[in-house]
């Protein structure tokens, strides 16, 4: 497995609507190992390919938090909304790619998912709490959306200027 770096915004690949997968290969399935490693590497409970610089359709999750309890970690090629609630849930969302940074965004409580699994099976699920809060916030990357997109106009050029200062501030090592 290799750990992969994880672009940090203001990137235009960030921005960017990924490609569907059209067929899984060994490599794609490498890639959501590689992924799930950088994730919890990072450490984080969702990383979607975009972040990783590749545009494809493809995202990783393990929303278990609690010491202890057995990982269950989720990739997801082709990952889509299928339905949402209507009750919404608030949540303090922060961002590998916006590290550092949080802020509370809205979303539906519960959504249902459909996916194909890393064995090529369609896999579909109801997620709630912050399971379904961070598929949403996944699927997003890959249409190009992150979560700084939902907040005030004002506090989105805020949190620009901070990570632009820290992509400045690494680069000078």
């Amino acid at each position: 497995m290799t750990l992969r770096p994880i672009l940090i915004h203001p990137d235009p690949r960030l921005k960017k609507v990924a490609a569907p997968v059209a067929d899984l290969s060994d490599d794609l399935r490498q890639l959501a190992d590689d992924m799930l490693e950088t994730m919890y590497d990072a450490p984080g409970i969702g990383l979607a390919a975009p972040q990783i610089g590749i545009s494809t359709r493809l995202i990783v999750m393990d929303c278990v938090k609690d010491e202890g309890a057995p990982p269950e970690p989720l990739a997801m090629f082709n990952p889509e909304i299928l339905a949402a609630s209507d009750v919404t849930n608030v949540y303090e969302e922060g961002c590998l790619s916006i590290p550092d940074q949080y802020a509370e965004v809205t979303r539906p409580a519960e959504v249902t998912v459909r996916w194909i699994d890393p064995n090529g099976a369609e896999q579909s699920r109801d997620f709630a709490g912050l399971w379904a809060t961070c598929v949403q916030h996944e699927i997003d990357h890959l249409n190009g959306k992150l979560f700084i997109d939902y907040l005030t106009p004002l506090k989105r050029q805020l949190i620009t200027r901070r990570m632009t200062k820290l992509k400045r501030d690494m680069a000078r090592g």
